[in-house]
């Protein structure tokens, strides 16, 4: 189906739009009316109550939904975030009756709803209290609201972070082969002759942000070195960077590095990594079925998965990340079993269970692909929430994206000892951040509402290159800013 928007609030057109893609996915919104279904929103005021309508007409039968409630206008930021609440679920009542598919996630389509759940117990909700609320308010499905206090009880015991802390976070911005669902701001290695001069600008980076943390009484809680892929670099640059990064911020309790795809290790990268302290490594399969390899542009074999994790299991590594995604081109249910099966025969600390999402950037959606609803998706998710349960691993992060195959989700889980700290304070935005590297973003967080702050670096490579000092003084700007609002 395809849907035409009328509204008398044009500014909650897209709001309006993110419902309507729940049910019926990218594409299903058309800026033209012409051979389209008319949906039809009408905001008016009653009184003190502000009344919103959704109508539609479909098959020759008429659809309608009100809503109404009173919002006290005395915050203006409040008071629009109400309103397109109430718009929202009364977009989503229509469409679930037309279409009559329940989504999971019911109403929902913010990014982290750990955080609408931890505002509710800030409010003086008791759990019951909010999960009745998930379900009376979002219509958000059992399953899910059991999922978000899995992984709140999980993240318990970290996020106390200090406002002195700060999360270091270094991007290698270079991949072998750009996978088809990717849409980070990474290049293919090639030749590699860009390599040398992004680590020259990177490691100034790297100097000058501890001189910063060192001047202004900052401590480094955790470090991340993502991408990319990190070790799409050779070994000896690969040390040169660890070596830089311990010398500048020192040893810490938790340094993961991603190293990411199989193709881009072997065993002198893992020795250089066991010659430093990192404490975390990815080996991210995404799926173990060699036909879907090849056709998300992936250079390796299940096999080389297999055999690069019992490699970095026999150098010692003892807390492997795997990574595995929902819905990919052309896999079936059967396929993902194989997956899962895998997993457990290798049996990694943590499973990130990604959902596809077709997002603008990425060569999918060049190519226009676009997933269907489809209930074997959120049969795909549960599985993996099952295999991770067997494993011994609880969720611990949780985070949404749009345009995810069947409006579902993204689950971090890890056996209780081996959670990723850095996760959990980069999904609930609880700790500050340096974020080095290309396409970089620093985060400062003010206060107890989680004000936030940014400073991006600059996404292109060359142009960080150019433009590595003008990073750095954003850094500057933000941590003063700090200073000053402490001060």
């Amino acid at each position: 189906m395809r849907f035409f928007i009328e509204t008398n609030l044009p500014d909650f057109w897209n709001d309006i739009g993110d419902v309507i893609r729940i049910f019926f996915g990218e594409g299903a919104v058309v800026s033209d009316s012409s051979g389209a279904t008319v949906l039809t929103h009408v905001h008016c005021q009653e009184e003190d109550e502000q009344v919103e309508t959704v109508s539609l007409s479909y098959e020759g039968k008429p659809y309608s939904w009100s809503l109404r409630e009173t919002i006290p206008n005395t915050d203006a930021v409040e008071f629009k975030r109400r309103i397109k609440r109430l718009i929202k679920r009364c977009a989503y009542h229509v469409l679930k009756e037309v279409s009559g598919y329940m989504p999971p996630w019911g109403s929902l389509t913010g990014i982290r709803p750990t955080r609408l759940y931890y505002q509710q117990l800030s409010q003086g909700l008791t759990e019951p209290e909010a999960d009745r609320m998930f379900a009376d308010e979002f219509d958000v499905s059992d399953s899910r609201i059991e999922l978000i206090k899995e992984v709140i009880h999980s993240q318990s015991p970290y996020l106390a972070a200090e406002d002195s802390e700060y999360d270091i976070y270094i991007g290698i911005p270079f991949c072998k082969t750009r996978c088809s669902f990717c849409s980070f701001s990474s290049g293919t290695i090639g030749n590699g002759k860009r390599v040398e001069p992004y680590l020259n600008a990177l490691m100034h980076e790297i100097e000058e942000s501890a001189k910063l943390l060192a001047e202004n009484q900052k401590r480094v809680r955790t470090i991340y070195i993502g991408g990319g892929t990190p070790t799409s670099i050779s070994a000896s640059q690969l040390e040169r960077l660890l070596s830089g990064t311990l010398h500048a911020f020192g040893n810490v309790t938790e340094w993961t590095v991603e190293a990411g795809r199989p193709d881009t290790i072997d065993r002198e990268k893992l020795a250089v990594m066991r010659d430093y302290p990192v404490s975390r490594i990815s080996i991210n399969p995404q799926s173990m079925n060699d036909e879907t390899l090849i056709r998300i542009g992936r250079n390796h074999s299940a096999e080389e998965i297999r055999t690069t994790y019992e490699l970095a299991r026999s150098l010692g590594f003892d807390n492997i990340n795997m990574d595995i995604i929902v819905g990919l081109p052309g896999e079936n249910l059967e396929m993902f079993l194989n997956t899962l099966s895998c997993i457990r025969e290798m049996r990694p600390e943590s499973l990130t269970v990604h959902t596809l999402a077709i997002k603008h950037a990425s060569k999918l959606h060049e190519a226009q692909y676009v997933h269907d609803r489809d209930v074997m998706y959120l049969k795909m998710a549960d599985l993996g929430h099952a295999c991770a349960h067997e494993l011994g691993m609880k969720a611990y992060y949780l985070y949404r994206q749009k345009y995810m195959a069947s409006n579902l989700e993204n689950v971090g889980y890890a056996v209780p000892e081996k959670i990723c700290i850095y996760n959990i304070d980069n999904m609930e935005e609880t700790t500050n951040v340096l974020a080095l590297g290309a396409g970089g973003i620093s985060k400062r967080i003010f206060g107890a509402n989680l004000r936030i702050e940014r400073a991006p670096n600059v996404s292109d490579i060359d142009t960080y290159i150019a433009r590595v000092d003008e990073m750095i003084e954003r850094k500057r700007a933000l941590i003063a800013t700090q200073r000053a609002k402490e001060g």
